[in-house]
């Protein structure tokens, strides 16, 4: 894996968390508080769960190991405005560390605590890539939220997306 392949993945990913946003955004706010039967319950949860991954994980990445006392809650998203507000600032962020890499980086360990407490050793790339494919898995229980409202976000594969932007 060499940075223009992370870039990829992560353009892809930012892609991707737009679609889901930009088709949450036509929800009303009791269908983005609307419980569910998702492991992180409706559509609201799912998001926030997801959120905080991206968060988590480039925290660790920069070498600041987050303060897992510290969850994102519910109460302090609302509405889906104020998750899309948050949600835009951590892309920021997230994509500002992407374009930062150099090879060397992306290949180096990465020691971190996982949010269970444990301790582990990985390369960097690797945990980048299992970002964007945990990403996948709550963005497919939020599409299938989404189109269960009426609202789907149609496909959101990464072939789809290569297909669109890259030629």
């Amino acid at each position: 894996m060499n940075t223009r392949d992370i870039q990829l993945l992560y353009e892809y990913n930012l892609w991707c968390n737009a679609r889901i946003l930009g088709t949450a955004a036509q929800l009303t706010d009791e269908q983005f508080l609307a419980p569910g039967q998702f492991p992180h319950g409706g559509l609201r949860g799912t998001l926030i769960h997801a959120l905080f991954a991206e968060w988590a994980w480039r925290m660790r990445w920069q070498g600041t190991p987050p303060d897992y006392h510290y969850r994102l809650k519910p109460e302090e998203f609302p509405t889906f405005a104020a998750l899309q507000t948050r949600w835009m600032e951590e892309d920021t962020l997230l994509m500002a560390f992407v374009e930062g890499l150099t090879d060397k980086k992306l290949k180096s360990e990465l020691e971190y605590t996982s949010t269970e407490g444990g301790r582990h050793k990985r390369v960097l790339w690797e945990t980048m890539a299992h970002l964007v494919n945990h990403g996948t898995q709550h963005r497919t229980e939020a599409a299938a939220m989404l189109t269960g409202f009426g609202h789907s976000p149609g496909d959101i594969d990464l072939i789809v997306y290569l297909n669109e932007h890259r030629s």
